[in-house]
């Protein structure tokens, strides 16, 4: 006899036992002899079974099934199609179902003729006793799974009709135990609500079936027999399931196994109304009438709505929902957890967690996303815009993926699995049975895995993403009844709000949530929460008016809702800066593209001066014309300013951070710039430097700070002054001109008043005038502003060796004379008296007033034109640097130090917020009004009152240390 190798080409592995029972003495499929099959007809089933989940097993239990039906079978597998695709399939994919056919052989023709305009359930069969309802139930099975493993039915069709069945089941057994005691009748009516997977029409092939029972007496009967009536039923209908199909699980009902197992609806609504914790609300979403008295189940679920959908204004809800699913996987044996599609990671809890967590919240106004079902709620929450359309249909492939697997895992022995195999030959059937094949890049197993692996890793991505949603939290704190107002309603709770403006700010609302778009339904979900939030500021109708201005700019990008809706904290973020700043409104509304900052933490983090030097010359690189060039640079500042404002009012900067960032900014502007007008200067060898002065020069810049320079130049050998003298001044005035033109961003003044003779002096000397200068004619004024010279922009070698020209005038040898001292305590009597703008509140002046910078910046700096010869950690261009070093060398007193550096920290703080909060520069706190509400509540929240007597018992403080130094 010829080997029988060659029906491994239809995926037999065992060549001996495949050619037994395909040969003359079995089926008579095969001849061994030719190696051929022995007609059209036996090449088709080979090649029929080579596609079944196991064609070594299919071809077993056909074997088997044909000896005990006869060649009736065997004459029907060969000449009809659908019933040959269908019967391998079934025996192919479970050893259980083959085993069932044999031991029942009229069964197979169950799967004979059309199948797709049979009706549901047990329509056509009598089950009125229990052996014809396991009989009827075994058939209708064999019919469903067959569908499933032909393509016949995909997997929405295959849940429905398992649980079609599953309702059909509960009512023949209710109707059984009815039959058995039919003095209950009577007595009482007993209605059966499917819950979980069955309650949801997405039950799988093996699976307990959760119900609750429900029950009420008729005419009078008295409540305590009509409940031990529907008790006996109800345990009754769980046995008869039992035997029949699967068990019934009554757990989920009021107190669990220890409660009463059949109730009325007044006890379900006294448990849930005073015991019942969020889960059990969760649970009630899938909540579904299925058998027995159907009008009193749909009475029960009516009854318990308000209930459910008021669940997630608890303030635990949403945590409680997010607890419940991590305690699932941490129950999962760590040897199973990355292989369980059901309860782990990425797998199907995932997305239903998800789903049921977003329905509590937005069901309560949206009635659409009240469904059991997990496909449409999904689609429900697609469609309404609380789930993007990229996200929502990966979380629908993959649901339907993890369910396909489901079911082919539990096919295989008909038991109730969720779990992978790591065997190498479980996964190979596992693979072949959800219709992988091997090709000529990798195997089956492997293509199964690559699959598996993508939907995995895309849920749990989604799953983090919805599921601990920032916004979610939000929306859920906002009562039900604000979430669906009308008009009328609307505007009165505007008033509540505190908006100044109700008509206007309904207005705003109607113009963004307006109409059926997808938009205007995502404007519908955010703005509940973002009134709640522009109601927390001083100036609600503000915040409104800002979001309205960006959401034109940007209502019909793509990405701009959807980041609102999906990407952590970005709306509550928004809401915030939009109803404190002015300053943060005006930069977004100039670059909406800056939102996506607010996206990541790490994107607010400042930039280092040097990603800003490279990132600001990159950008003006790129234009040839001057103009478009620093424009393109302004920009990047403008984006710059913005990301530094946010994490500022976010509470992430402290206000020395922001100080530094604020003048990395300015630095690498000056740079980019300079490196466009001092081209020419370049071509010539002329070399040029600015200094930064002032709070520029120690990396102290708040937001409406001018960036204080001194230009400097060195004319190359050669060259003549006159010369160099106009080069240098074409490049110094080149740059303040483009810095000036009018522009979206904030303004940069570059302003060159502390140089030698002030604005009657050169706009740009060389470095010998400069020694020249500061040789002959220098005053004490002078030598205190050299104290916060740094090089920020230009020639570096020349930078340098202006500072070592500065360090003998800021540190002189000696120190200062008596006269110098005393002109020192003249000047800062005069900016006492002088400075200070007219009308304006010295006590809150942020700059100029008692306790302000100028008192502690003046004070340290005179300390440091002192002892800055002798201690050499007091040559830094930064005051709390200077006040520390001063401390540590016993300069001053460290209260005195602890007083100045408060009032310091105090006052850059509130100055920058004021701006921030105004939208332009101004020093000075008012006493009183939103702006002063603005600022307490950014600074923790306190009252506006409270925080104002804070802030003036810092600066007495401060003010007290002051005159004590300058006096002493």
């Amino acid at each position: 006899m010829a080997p029988a190798g060659h029906l491994a080409r239809f995926g037999f592995t065992d060549d001996a036992r495949s050619s037994a029972l395909a040969g003359p003495d079995g089926l008579r499929l095969w001849d061994p002899e030719t190696r051929r099959p022995v007609d059209d007809d036996a090449a088709t089933l080979l090649e029929t079974l080579y596609f079944a989940a196991d064609p070594d097993l299919a071809l077993f239990q056909l074997h088997r099934l044909v000896e005990v039906a006869g060649e009736e079978v065997r004459d029907a597998v060969l000449s009809d199609r659908p019933l040959r695709r269908r019967l391998t399939g079934v025996l192919g994919v479970s050893a259980t179902l083959g085993d069932l056919l044999v031991s029942n052989p009229p069964d197979w023709k169950e799967l004979q003729g059309e199948q797709n305009s049979r009706p549901a359930g047990y329509s056509t069969r009598d089950v009125s006793t229990v052996p014809l309802l396991r009989s009827g139930y075994r058939r209708e099975l064999l019919r469903i799974v067959a569908a499933d493993l032909t393509g016949a039915a995909d997997v929405d069709v295959t849940m429905r009709r398992l649980t079609e069945l599953a309702d059909a089941t509960l009512s023949a057994a209710l109707t059984i135990a009815s039959t058995e005691h039919p003095d209950f009748s009577g007595i009482c009516t007993l209605s059966v609500v499917a819950m979980g997977k069955c309650g949801g029409v997405e039950l799988n092939y093996v699976s307990d079936v959760d119900v609750v029972f429900v029950a009420e007496p008729v005419d009078g009967a008295d409540v305590e027999v009509a409940m031990r009536a529907g008790s006996t039923l109800a345990a009754r209908l769980m046995e008869i399931c039992g035997f029949v199909a699967w068990p019934v699980d009554a757990a989920l009902r009021p107190e669990g196994s220890r409660g009463a197992l059949v109730r009325t609806v007044a006890s379900h609504l006294a448990y849930y109304r005073k015991w019942a914790k969020t889960w059990e609300f969760q649970a009630l979403l899938k909540a579904r009438p299925a058998a027995g008295d159907l009008e009193l189940g749909a009475r029960w679920l009516q009854e318990l709505q308000p209930l459910i959908w008021s669940a997630a204004e608890r303030p635990e809800a949403v945590d409680e929902v997010r607890a419940m699913r991590r305690r699932i996987i941490e129950q999962i044996p760590r040897t199973e957890v990355d292989r369980e599609i059901k309860r782990g990671p990425g797998g199907l809890r995932d997305i239903e967690f998800a789903v049921q967590l977003l329905q509590l919240v937005h069901g309560r106004a949206d009635e659409t996303l009240r469904t059991p079902t997990t496909i449409t709620g999904l689609r429900g929450l697609i469609e309404g815009g609380y789930v993007g359309l990229a996200d929502g249909e990966a979380l629908l492939r993959a649901y339907r993926f993890l369910r396909t697997v489901e079911h082919r895992l539990q096919l295989q022995r008909l038991r109730r699995t969720h779990t992978v195999p790591d065997d190498p030959a479980a996964l190979r059937w596992l693979a072949h049975a959800l219709g992988y094949r091997p090709n000529a890049a990798r195997d089956a197993v492997e293509s199964f895995r690559a699959d598996w692996v993508r939907h995995a890793q895309e849920v749990r991505r989604l799953h983090a993403k919805l599921l601990y949603r920032p916004l979610l939290e939000a929306v859920a704190r906002v009562p039900s009844e604000q979430l669906r107002l009308t008009a009328t309603a609307a505007k009165a709770r505007l008033e509540l709000l505190g908006f100044a403006d109700p008509a206007g700010a309904l207005r705003h609302i109607e113009a963004l949530t307006g109409g059926v778009s997808r938009t205007a339904a995502i404007q519908r979900q955010l703005l509940p929460v973002l009134l709640s939030e522009f109601a927390d500021a001083p100036e609600p109708d503000r915040g409104l008016l800002a979001y309205r201005q960006v959401s034109d700019k940007l209502g019909n990008t793509p990405w701009y809702l959807r980041l609102l809706r999906d990407e952590g904290p970005v709306a509550l973020r928004l809401a915030r800066l939009l109803a404190l700043s002015r300053y943060v409104t005006e930069l977004l509304v100039h670059d909406p593209e800056a939102l996506r900052l607010l996206a990541d933490d790490a994107e607010l983090v400042p930039r280092t001066a040097a990603q800003l030097a490279t990132q600001f010359a990159a950008a003006a690189a790129r234009h040839d014309d001057p103009e478009t060039a620093i424009n393109a640079v302004r920009a990047s500042r403008r984006r710059e300013l913005f990301r530094i404002a946010c994490a500022d009012l976010l509470g992430f900067l402290d206000v020395s951070v922001v100080g530094v960032a604020l003048s990395a900014v300015i630095d690498a502007t000056l740079r980019a710039t300079l490196g466009v007008t001092a081209a020419p200067a370049v071509d010539r060898s002329l070399d040029f430097a600015i200094i930064g002065m002032g709070r520029l020069g120690g990396e102290e810049t708040s937001y409406p700070s001018d960036a204080d320079v001194l230009f400097v130049y060195e004319p190359p050998p050669g060259m003549a002054d006159d010369a160099a003298s106009g080069l240098a001044l074409t490049v110094a005035e080149d740059l303040r001109r483009l810095l000036a033109r009018p522009a979206p961003d904030p303004p940069l003044g570059v302003d060159a008043d502390l140089r030698p003779e002030g604005r009657q002096g050169p706009l740009v000397r060389s470095l010998g005038a400069y020694q020249q200068y500061y040789a002959r004619w220098s005053k004490v004024w002078e030598a205190q502003a050299l104290l916060r010279a740094r090089h920020v922009a230009g020639s570096p070698d020349l930078g340098a060796r202006f500072l070592a020209l500065a360090d003998t005038m800021r540190f002189p040898d000696g120190g200062l004379t008596r006269e110098q001292i005393h002109e020192i305590r003249r000047l800062k009597a005069r900016v006492d008296s002088e400075r200070l703008p007219r009308g304006a509140d010295p006590a809150t002046h942020t700059k100029l007033g008692r306790g302000g910078l100028a008192d502690v910046e003046w004070t340290v700096q005179l300390l440091q034109l002192l002892h800055g010869r002798t201690v050499p950690g007091l040559r830094t261009t930064r005051t709390l640097e200077a006040l520390t070093e001063a401390t540590s060398a016993g300069l001053i007193d460290a209260a005195d130090a602890a007083a100045l550096r408060s009032a310091w920290r105090q006052a850059s703080r509130v100055r920058n917020l004021l701006t921030l909060v105004r939208g332009r520069a101004t020093d000075q706190l008012p006493r009183q009004g939103p702006d002063l509400a603005a600022v307490a509540r950014i600074l923790g929240g306190v009252e506006p009152q409270e925080f104002l007597d804070e802030y003036l018992r810092v600066a007495r403080r401060a003010r007290q240390a002051v005159e004590r130094i300058f006096s002493s």
